[in-house]
């Protein structure tokens, strides 16, 4: 299976919070690929992060998820500093929080 498809059975009951995820990515966007056309353009690494989200505890690790999420899809360099995720990281701990207490 193709890591798409994975990605995408991976978060399939989670399709709403993926999207509130990538679009949170598209706002802050940490590596500069937002032309405010490609609405979609951080739809993979929402998804990766979806599917890491139950390991965080705070805001924090969310920060190091998401940093490492961005290193795994561009590298170091176009990934930046952890730092650069910290906003970021505060808005998805959000979501994944109203997420989780709607028992889901």
């Amino acid at each position: 299976m193709a890591a798409k498809a994975r990605r995408r059975a991976a978060t399939a009951d989670k399709r709403e919070l993926v999207q509130a995820v990538s679009e949170a990515m598209f706002r802050a966007d940490p590596v500069g690929i937002n032309f405010e056309t490609n609405t979609d353009e951080y739809d993979p690494e929402a998804e990766t992060l979806v599917i890491a989200l139950p390991e965080a505890k705070g805001p924090e690790d969310v920060m190091v998820l998401t940093h490492q999420c961005f290193v795994e899809w561009f590298d170091d360099e176009t990934a930046g500093p952890p730092s650069r995720y910290t906003a970021v990281a505060e808005e998805i701990w959000d979501l994944w929080q109203r997420y989780t207490q709607h028992g889901r």
